[in-house]
């Protein structure tokens, strides 16, 4: 009669999670949520969804998301399966590996980059007959 609803609690509520400006965090973060970071992480970030790295906010560590806006300060390796995308005020050191980058003028980008699209499965060769 009733179909009950397969969404997990956080889909349900479409929040964001959120470490506010004068925090500080020492340890891993592991997310399946979207997540905005105006605080500082020291330690490793990881995400299925989208990570938004605010003016004030500062990574030490590896990040590993689905997208990712940084306009405040990372230091550490950053894998974006999508979008990596670099504000004017952003400072990144590291390395980079992402789908696409976008880094706006003004920008601190001294990393390594590594650009790996999503590759198609390759059709098997034509067979041309037993010998």
């Amino acid at each position: 009669m009733f179909e009950k609803s397969t969404k997990s609690y956080t889909d349900l509520l479409g929040k964001t999670n959120r470490i506010v400006e004068g925090t500080s965090i020492k340890g891993d973060i592991d997310s399946l949520a979207d997540f905005r970071l105006d605080g500082h992480l020291v330690g490793n970030f990881s995400s299925k969804g989208k990570l938004v790295i605010g003016p004030a906010g500062s990574v030490t560590g590896d990040i590993s998301c689905k997208n990712v806006d940084v306009e405040g300060t990372v230091n550490g390796k950053i894998v974006v399966q999508e979008i990596l995308n670099v504000k004017s005020k952003a400072s990144i050191h590291g390395e980079v590996t992402c789908g696409k980058l976008s880094v706006e003028p003004g920008a601190d980008f001294s990393a390594t980059c590594i650009m790996k699209t999503v590759s198609k499965p390759l059709l098997p060769p034509p067979s041309h007959g037993e010998q």
